[in-house]
């Protein structure tokens, strides 16, 4: 098969970016357009994406041309899925959120495209300056959604906010990289694992410490503590589907590249970092659930719980362990990867059914606000329901089963008092999460929050409807509808195993 084959969904994501771009210099274009053309797109990178989903394969395109910065292979092909179906979830359901106000314009969209195929070539990636570029090109398209709306104070202070912070941080990646450049001669992650599994002692100091710092931009961009502090605000101020697609999408890609770096090349100082990621664990956890329980605004209470997750993301990433040359818990990537589905998911339904509710209203904000809801528009709340029900970790859900394995792995690693801490967290997240549930069903609805007339029969609401039922399915559902392979729950583990060995080929 032609080298250039595998190329093809990043380059389609590209090109419909582009013919986006060229779309919105004219008028004539609606709204609508912009969301046909964007998901025709989407659907072909798609389609393409799947011809190799179940087949274990590496290689590296146009190694003289590309120097070997790219790496296209089972894992990468994992994660692009996962980002462009994000990418397309994200407009489906935005679909009437985002024909209701009138500051999306074609650009948008384009810009859209653009952060996807940057988050793909950050999951392709094989160098360091090569994942920075990539990075970028993802975080300034997102910045640039974020304050889209010129016009509203709050978009403006989150953009400017988030650009300072991003610009700041990523210094610290360049700087990183410096150092590790000055030790190995080398950005290449190849290279660089060679010289790690070759050196010890005082030459792996610069190493260490250019890592480190290359860490504390992973640390930011999934807003781990203490690099959370942007999160509230950028999320408060942000469109609500953009606050998702952050959440969700954005942080799928980040996990991309660090981990393939980890299992693939930096698997034998992984220990070196235990201590400070489990300082990080506890305290993202404590901090996050705190966040979470005092909010009163169900966006700003959904962006806390947000950092929770990433606790425990974090915690199926410690219980990866290296030990005589290999990894010895590689099922803790398997664990990792699941979660990111899952979490996906839920996070994508959660937000954008909060925004589909609030597409012709800014009124249902609040938890009060949202009371009532089961009695006006029963099928939305049920659907909310589902997707807090896999947020908390209920059984019979798909974060239920994601949140089960990582809590497993990470006490087969010999971590066991933070999977109790994570379990209270769990414990504590019920709470938060049940208590919109309680406000949707067993209160009357606030006179000034009825709706009338409301059209529930649109393109976002089947998207919604179709997540929700992937939530399910994804969870102990899967063994009641068998017939469906590819959401069946051992499915799922066997592709992100045919994933993670797809980076060890050819070693």
């Amino acid at each position: 098969m032609s080298e250039f084959f595998y190329l093809i969904p990043a380059f389609t994501v590209l090109v419909g970016a582009l013919v986006l771009m060229f779309m919105s210099m004219y008028e004539k274009y609606e709204t609508k357009d912009f969301i046909i053309v964007s998901t025709i797109f989407l659907v072909i990178a798609l389609g393409f994406s799947f011809v190799d989903f179940s087949e274990s394969y590496s290689i590296r395109p146009f190694n003289d041309l590309a120097n070997n910065v790219l790496i296209f292979d089972t894992y990468s092909n994992y994660f692009n899925i996962l980002l462009i179906v994000g990418t397309l979830l994200t407009i489906l359901i935005g679909e009437h959120y985002f024909q209701h106000r009138a500051y999306f314009k074609g650009e948008f969209f384009s810009i859209l495209l653009f952060a996807l195929f940057g988050m793909m070539l950050l999951s392709n990636a094989n160098e360091l300056i090569t994942a920075y570029i990539a990075l970028e090109i993802a975080s300034f398209a997102v910045y640039i959604m974020v304050g889209f709306n010129t016009e509203n104070s709050k978009r403006v202070e989150a953009i400017f906010k988030y650009l300072v912070l991003g610009a700041f941080i990523g210094s610290f990646y360049l700087l990183g990289t410096v150092l590790v450049f000055g030790a190995t001669q080398s950005t290449n992650l190849t290279e660089i694992g060679t010289y790690i599994a070759t050196h010890s002692g005082d030459d792996m100091i610069l190493v260490y410490i250019g890592l480190t710092l290359i860490l504390f931009t992973f640390l930011f961009k999934i807003a781990a503590f203490p690099f959370q502090s942007w999160v509230l605000d950028i999320y408060r101020g942000a469109p609500m589907l953009i606050t998702a697609y952050m959440a969700s999408t954005f942080k799928i890609a980040v996990f991309s590249f660090f981990m393939r770096a980890i299992l693939q090349d930096f698997a034998p100082i992984i220990d070196f970092w235990d201590t400070i990621i489990s300082v990080i664990i506890v305290l993202t956890l404590v901090f996050g659930t705190w966040l979470a329980v005092t909010q009163n605004i169900v966006k700003r209470m959904l962006a806390a719980s947000s950092i929770v997750h990433t606790g425990y993301l974090l915690l199926a990433f410690i219980a990866l362990s290296y030990k005589d040359g290999a990894i010895i818990n590689v099922d803790a990537a398997y664990a990792t990867m699941f979660y990111l589905f899952a979490y996906l998911l839920s996070a994508l339904g959660a937000f954008g059914l909060a925004s589909h509710i609030i597409s012709e209203t800014n009124v249902k904000v609040t938890y009060d606000d949202f009371k009532g809801l089961a009695k006006e528009r029963p099928f939305l709340a049920a659907m909310m329901t589902i997707f807090l029900f896999s947020l908390a970790g209920i059984p019979s859900t798909m974060g239920f089963i994601a949140k089960f394995y990582v809590f497993t792995e990470a006490i087969s690693a010999g971590y066991t008092g933070l999977t109790i801490l994570a379990i209270m967290a769990t414990a504590v997240s019920v709470y938060y999460y049940f208590k919109l549930i309680a406000v949707m069903y067993f209160y009357p609805p606030k006179s000034e929050c009825i709706s009338e007339e409301f059209n529930d029969k649109r393109v976002s609401t089947y998207a919604i409807a179709f997540v929700a039922i992937l939530t399910v399915l994804g969870g102990v559902g899967s063994a009641i509808v068998f017939f469906i392979p590819v959401m069946n729950i051992d499915s799922i583990i066997v592709l992100t195993q045919t994933a993670v060995q797809s980076l060890f080929i050819g070693q």
